[in-house]
């Protein structure tokens, strides 16, 4: 497992949140995402250059989806563990292939992508994030991306709707 560490256990910390893009970063999204301490992009990046624009923001990290195929994405891990202060993340495209268990690996937040909704839900102490999809709208769902907000033990997300 590929493991990234954001130090700082008790300092406030902002996680940009986004995944879908799909070749696609919106200025919108970009705004959204500016002032983040640290990115998560969980995945369909869908070309090379978002990864780039999104290093100029803040720090990232990335793993790759089911569409990231091309030759640049042979170095992006199909699933990550960052720590973030007192916390442990694990980045995951497709949360329904999670072959692990969460509690047992101590694990704070899982944050995916893949199904293009924005879902916030708690399950056995777990945060479960998907900041919905920030690239090309598919059918009638939000473009959206998502924060996570992670100061001392506490930790809670938000998804931002962008208005396009």
């Amino acid at each position: 497992m590929n493991q990234c560490k954001l130090t700082s256990a008790n300092a406030r910390q902002v996680i940009g949140l986004i995944s879908d893009t799909h070749g696609l970063l919106r200025p919108e999204a970009a705004s959204v995402l500016t002032g983040s301490d640290l990115i998560v992009h969980a995945g369909d990046i869908g070309k090379a250059e978002v990864l780039v624009e999104l290093k100029k923001i803040a720090p990232l990290v990335a793993i790759k989806g089911n569409v990231d195929r091309d030759e640049w994405a042979r170095s992006v891990p199909d699933r990550r563990s960052v720590r973030v202060g007192l916390h442990r993340l694990y980045l995951i495209h497709n949360v329904q292939e999670l072959d692990l268990d969460p509690v047992k690996r101590k694990l704070r937040v899982i944050v995916s992508g893949h199904s293009h909704k924005p879902l916030i839900a708690e399950k056995d102490g777990v945060l479960l994030v998907n900041p919905g999809s920030a690239g090309p709208r598919r059918f009638k769902l939000p473009v959206a991306v998502g924060k996570l907000f992670v100061h001392g033990q506490d930790v809670r997300a938000e998804i931002i709707e962008l208005n396009l």
